[in-house]
Parts: structure tokens; sequence; C-alpha cells
């Protein structure tokens, strides 16, 4: 074993003394070179979206002392731009995110950084709101969104309330890795500080200025009285549970069925290995339920409660939508109301990332409503919200959203916001079966109107100490080798955004990418279609967003199946 690794492994099991499940940890994998090997290679990196990670003992995991650190990096980056700052802090359910929220805040404290930490555990955009509305310099939300029970993470905010920008991340990072870990972070006694007030709870209060702002973005405040509607909602044992349901009950929809079994908080997620609404297993026990009961709606929301999922009767059954078909139906929907009513903005907007259905720029030109198209983070939509604030015409933003099952309407925060959104799912199903229409009807109805679009999404996994070598390999590879045709589709045009370039490959003609230089390829295709390879933010994954079209459903399944073969030929290592 490397010399510095197994130092790093002895200082471990001498200094870690404050979590007695770490020193287990390190004790049980005595001798076991492999094992620590995986825990020391490298130190977890704050990225752009902060820390995330698996729980355990070592500089490579997610435990007290990593977040410490990272906390520490953040009061020193805030310390040399204010001379005074606060920070919101907030967790979800999983194992320990309650843990290192205190062990975030008693960091703060010791470095005379004011904290608002929440008293219990709450949604994402509540952070959000929280920062903004609290005057803030940063945020804190402890959650690994998504990501199986092993994992938590900690995303860093912003004063706007927005995921940390690239310039002000960067900058963190490097306070952070200029810390030992051991020697040069400092904590406070949690209970002095709240005595001293350094140390403020947040409690209900703000959570329901929080629950004001989305009531407020009903689009037909009282079709749910008027067009009652029956739902089955997982909170898939997350922090979705009260704010969910209490915006759905502010609205008028009293025949909301809770899954039993995925209603409390709990970190194991012992239901279903992933706790993500873009999985039909995550679904399965509220499919179950609804073979007795036969709702109009199912809705689940992932721990962090920033992402939604819905399941719609089709037939005898229900059919799961995915997040671009959720997404143009929700613009539509808004769209079409306020156009019909007179109440469109002189200038509307509506953001979606690269990687999200060009379908919705159909739907918007149809209104005359512009497109802003961003890289993927929902950062890069807050941004978009801000320039419109900034210009004094919030009302110009109508939608936010991305394929991963993120929207926001609204600009009461600046990430993604499944309490919004799962009111506005629901007022939207109401508005539409009052007229006799089901989603599917509307969504058919999209897609004989602007064509047939279809998107999958491939993972290619690079676990270990070698995947992020093999992950640069491969994207190397697919820039220094273009393909010429994919899926017997000849490549139309290419953008590469690490480099800023865009070519389209029938007259030759390039342009220059007016975004921040992100890792990813774009490969148009004849007739519409497309492949994006992007590795993974947050995860050791390459990702092939594949979009197939066609003259109906037929054809563009079809087609779907031909692309994601040409796509995983590509994202082969």
């Amino acid at each position: 074993m490397d010399a510095k690794i197994n130092e790093m492994y002895e200082l471990w099991l001498a200094r870690a003394n404050e979590d007695p499940d770490l020193k287990a940890e390190l004790q049980a994998i005595a001798g076991d070179e492999a094992a620590i090997f995986d825990r020391f290679y490298c130190e977890l990196e704050f990225g752009t979206a902060g820390l995330r990670g698996i729980i355990g003992a070592g500089d490579n995991r997610m435990n007290i002392y990593t977040v410490r650190k990272a906390t520490q990096g953040l009061a020193n980056y805030l310390k040399a731009h204010y001379a005074s700052s606060s920070v919101a802090i907030a967790y979800d359910c999983r194992i320990k995110s309650e843990l290192f929220a205190r062990e975030a805040a008693r960091v703060l404290a010791a470095s005379g950084v004011k904290v608002f930490l929440f008293d219990e555990l709450n949604p994402t955009p509540v952070l959000s709101f929280a920062v903004r509305e609290l005057g803030c310099q940063a945020g804190i939300m402890v959650t690994a969104s998504h990501n199986p029970a092993k994992y938590n993470g900690y995303k860093c905010y912003g004063p706007n309330g927005g995921q940390m920008t690239d310039n002000d991340a960067n900058e963190v990072t490097k306070y952070v890795r200029a810390l030992d870990i051991f020697r040069d972070v400092s904590v406070a006694d949690f209970d002095a500080a709240v005595a001293d007030g350094i140390i403020e709870m947040v409690g209900e209060a703000l959570v329901e200025k929080f629950l004001d702002c989305v009531e407020a973005q009903q689009v037909n405040a009282g079709i749910c009285q008027k067009a009652p509607l029956s739902v089955i909602y997982s909170p898939l044992n997350g922090t979705g549970n009260k704010p969910v349901r209490a915006i759905l009950s502010r609205i008028g929809l009293t025949d909301v069925k809770i899954v039993a079994e995925q209603e409390l908080p709990d970190g194991n997620f012992p239901t279903t290995p992933y706790p993500n609404p873009e999985f039909r297993q995550a679904f399965e026990l509220a499919l179950k339920m609804a073979e007795e009961t036969h709702p109009d709606l199912l809705l689940a929301t992932d721990p962090d409660c920033d992402r939604v999922g819905i399941a719609v009767k089709a037939g005898d059954g229900y059919e799961l939508l995915t997040g671009n078909e959720v997404g143009c139906l929700l613009l539509e929907y808004i769209l079409s109301c306020k156009a019909a009513r007179g109440e469109m903005p002189i200038a509307p907007m509506a953001v979606k990332t690269i990687v999200t259905s060009d379908l919705a720029a159909n739907i918007a030109a149809k209104y005359g409503c512009r497109i802003a198209e961003v890289l993927t983070g929902f950062k890069y939509i807050g941004e978009q919200i801000d320039e419109q604030v900034a210009a004094g015409h919030p009302e110009n933003y109508i939608l936010g959203f991305e394929e991963s099952y993120g929207y926001l309407a609204g600009t009461h925060v600046r990430d993604k916001d499944a309490v919004v959104a799962s009111m506005l799912i629901c007022e939207m199903a109401a508005y539409y079966n009052a007229a006799g229409r089901s989603l599917l009807d509307v969504l058919n109805g999209l897609y004989a109107e602007h064509g047939v679009f279809r998107h999958s999404l491939l993972n290619a996994e690079f676990e270990g100490a070698e995947g992020m070598e093999t992950m640069k390999a491969l994207m190397e590879g697919l820039r220094a080798n273009r393909p010429a045709t994919l899926g017997g589709l000849k490549v139309v045009a290419f953008a590469d955004y690490r480099e800023s370039v865009s070519v389209d490959l029938v007259s030759g003609a390039t342009a220059t990418i007016d975004l921040p230089k992100s890792n990813v390829l774009s490969y148009k295709l004849e007739g519409n279609n497309g492949i994006i390879i992007r590795p993974s933010g947050t995860e050791p994954k390459v990702k092939a967003y594949i979009t197939a079209t066609g003259a109906d459903l037929a054809a563009a399944d079809a087609m779907t199946a031909t692309l994601k073969e040409a796509a995983a030929e590509m994202l082969k290592a």
C-alpha cells in the first residue's frame, strides 16, 4: 500500500474519535488494503454542487470531518468577502443529515458567522427561499437528493438562493484545499452558540411564508374545488410529506391518499433502493394502492423534494410520464391559460437546459414566448430569473424546467421546487379533467400539433479510483473520433461546449457558444433527432441523452431503440 495512504489511515484511526461509527469502521478495515485505499486515495471533491459521497470514514467519504472542513472553507471565503455574514442551513431525511447540519453550524459559529438552522428537516426549495428571505450570504442544504441510502451530500448556495456559481465554488474550493482536516477547523459548542444567538433556530413561520409564495403561483385558483381530483402521493420517506400535503390542502384538494410505507422520514429508504421518481420502482407501492382506489393521478417527490414524478391513467392501468413530458405539459398549460385570459406579459420567457426537450421550443413559439437555453444545472435557470428581476420584469419568467424532473414557476426560489410543481400538476390535471381531457389527451394533442418527441437516458457507471480517469478518456476519445453517422442517421451538427464551438456540418458554418464552458458533446442528427453526451456533475457516470422523433409514437419508439444502441456503443470505455 502507498505509504501516504497508510499514514492517512493511521492518522484518522488516532484522531477520528468524535463519531463512534467512524472509529468502528476504521477498525473493521484494518489490513484491508483495497478498503483503505478507496477511502483515502483522494479527497471528496468540493465541486460546483458542493460535496456528495458515500457516508463513512476517510477523506473520500461524507462524515463530520469532511463536512467541517468544507464548512471552514466556506466560512473563510465569507470572511474574505463580507464584514459580517450569515448562512441558512437545512437538511433532509438522510442518514446523519441532521448531524452534518449541526456540525456545519458549529463551524460557522466558531468563525463568527451567523447561522439560521432549521429546527426540523425541510425541502431544498425551502432552503433556497430562506437564503433570500433572511438576507443570507450563503446557504447549505445537507442532502444527496435522489441517490441511494449510502450517500449523503452538501449543497452550497449563494446570496441569490441559487446553487453557488462556478467562480464562487472554485474560490471556496481553494479555501477548502488549504486546510488540514484536523488542525485547521474550529467548532463551537452547539448549545452555547444557540444561547448566544449566533445560531438561531428557524421554525414553522418561515415555511408558512414559503407556502404563501407557492400558493400565489396558482394559474386557476379554485379549480380543485370545482373539479375534484383524486391523488395518491408518496414523499418517498423524504421531506415532501408536510409541505406538499399542506399546499394541496390549501388549494382545496381533499382526496389525497398517502403511501403509508413511504410517508415518514427514513434515510434507509426501506421500500426502494433508488428513491427517485424517475424510476418506476419508486412508484410500485403507489401503483399497488391504485389498483384498489383508482385515483386520477399518482405523485411522488424525491427525498429533498426538489423533483417530482407522476403517473396518469392509461386505459386500465397507469403510465409514468417523463420529466420532459411533464415540463412540456406545464408550459402548455400556463401559456395557454395566460394567453386565453389576455394575461401574457410583454416579453414572456421560459428556460430549459440544453438536454431538455426541443418540443418546449415549439410550444413556446406558438405563444410568442422566448426560450432561453442553459447548461445542465438549475443554478443557470436561476441566473435567468435574476436577469428578469434585475430588469424590473419578474412577470416575464413563465417556467423553468429540466428533463430530470425539476420544475420551477415563480421567482420565490432559485432552485427546482417540487412543492410548487406538485401544486401546479394537480391543478393542471383538475383543469383538464373539467374539460373532459386527461393529461395523456393533452400530451397526444401536443404531439399531433408539433410532432412526436421521445426522450431517453442511458448511464455508464465508472466507480472507484480509476473511474474518473476512465470517464475523461471516454470523453476525449469521442472528441478525437467524431462519428459521421449515428444509428444510420447523418450527424448534421456538432457542438463541443467545453471548446464553446458549434459546427453546422451541412453548411460548414461555425459559431461560438455563449455559455460557460462545460464538458458536453452534442450530436444533432437528421430529422430533429440527437444524442448529447456529458459526465454527471455529482455521480461517477457518463450520461447519454437521446432525442428520437417520428410522425407517430410507433415511429418515434422505433427510432429510440435504434439510437439507444448507438449511444450504448458511444459509452463503452
